[in-house]
């Protein structure tokens, strides 16, 4: 008959104790190399590289599989790909690819991940399910923040977007819109330049947040239109097709408030910031081991090496990766690290990175990966 186990995996804890959550009488699996957890470019070039060295690891896809480039309509820049290739279609390819070489893949979320102080193995809750793993690689990504407009749900990839260097090459010659106030709202209006006949740009504030300099490029470029003390109430339909969009509705704020007006635009850019997919990390036992930023972002050797002076003495030993975080065995790679440059392609190196990383950490801890059982 059909057998929950089988399904997810294994239930039961490591120590074979019941939790109220968990069921007793199964073993451990046998203990992994690595776990991957996140679907996005990096956690399934990650699997990719590791399936195909040998490694077998198991990948977490989360519920929502295949991350922000799943309400992507159309990607043009991502390589192998002339024609381009839609967001969901690029997912299946390379979810396919890492299936093909040996990645066993879970569609489930991670609750909980736990690093066992006697073995030094990793302890991963997801879905009442348990695993052991040597190795983690967390690639669950940032997720972009949205205004929550009224009709906004139905314009995403209809018109609405999140990031101008993927996206706005489609605009050549038309109206768009960007919603932000700081640095990278500033950056995206002045990348939209490059194909837009005109940019609104619309700063709930009196004022910007960015720097003196992108202000002044902002301030001073032809094709911009700065709207202040404005934010966008609604999204309009075409008049001539319901199903794209084609005008804002915005109202004034503070001293603006009561005011309203329509901008005829052609495509919405948000900017006002990315979310790091991070919070169960903060609610796991590993939480004050592994350095996050103020905003949750993963601190790894690339993206911050001043954390790492001593990294002999935090374990780690003669591995280097820049892939490494605080925690010795745990790796990062993606948008949940990189709050840059926020690119397929460059999630898809990184995760390379990582699982090549991985291997000079598991080549240091030698050939261990004998089943583990549960404790009696």
């Amino acid at each position: 008959g059909f057998s929950l186990c089988g399904s997810l995996g294994f239930w039961g804890s490591a120590e074979g104790v019941f939790t109220g959550k968990r069921l007793l009488g199964f073993r451990m699996q046998s203990l992994r190399r690595c776990c991957v957890i996140g679907s996005g470019p990096a956690g399934y070039t990650a699997a990719l590289y590791l399936a195909r060295n040998g490694q077998m690891p198991l990948l977490f896809s989360g519920f929502g599989v295949g991350g922000q480039l799943m309400l992507t309509s159309e990607v043009e820049n991502f390589p192998g790909y002339p024609k381009g290739v839609t967001g969901p279609q690029l997912m299946a390819d390379l979810r396919e690819q890492c299936a093909r070489f040996g990645t066993e893949i879970k569609d489930v979320d991670v609750d909980r991940l736990e690093k066992l102080k006697d073995s030094g193995n990793f302890r991963i809750e997801a879905f009442g399910g348990e695993y052991l793993s040597q190795s983690v690689i967390i690639a669950t990504g940032a997720e972009a923040r949205w205004l929550q407009a009224d009709n906004e749900a139905a314009f995403v990839g209809r018109g609405l977007s999140t990031c101008a260097t993927c996206d706005g090459a489609f605009f050549k010659n038309r109206t768009v819109l960007v919603v932000g106030g700081g640095d990278s709202a500033c950056e995206e209006a002045l990348h939209l330049t490059h194909f837009c006949d005109r940019v609104h740009l619309v700063v709930r504030k009196p004022h910007f947040r960015a720097s003196a300099i992108m202000q002044d490029r902002v301030r001073r470029h032809e094709k911009i239109t700065v709207h202040f003390r404005r934010q966008v109430q609604k999204w309009l339909a075409r008049e001539a097709d319901e199903g794209v969009l084609g005008a804002a509705l915005l109202e004034g704020t503070g001293e603006d408030e009561g005011q309203q007006e329509t901008l005829e635009i052609d495509g919405g850019f948000m900017a006002i910031g990315h979310t790091p997919q991070t919070k169960f990390l903060r609610t796991s036992p590993v939480a004050q081991q592994v350095s996050l930023d103020e905003e949750g972002y993963i601190h790894t050797r690339m993206s911050n090496p001043e954390v790492f002076t001593t990294g002999v003495a935090q374990g780690w030993g003669p591995v280097s990766g820049l892939s490494r975080t605080t925690l010795p065995g745990l790796f990062a790679a993606g948008d949940v690290v990189d709050r840059r440059y926020r690119q397929a392609i460059t999630a898809a190196g990184m995760g390379c990175q990582s699982a090549l990383d991985v291997e000079e950490y598991l080549q240091m801890l030698g050939d261990d990966s004998s089943s583990v059982e549960a404790t009696p």
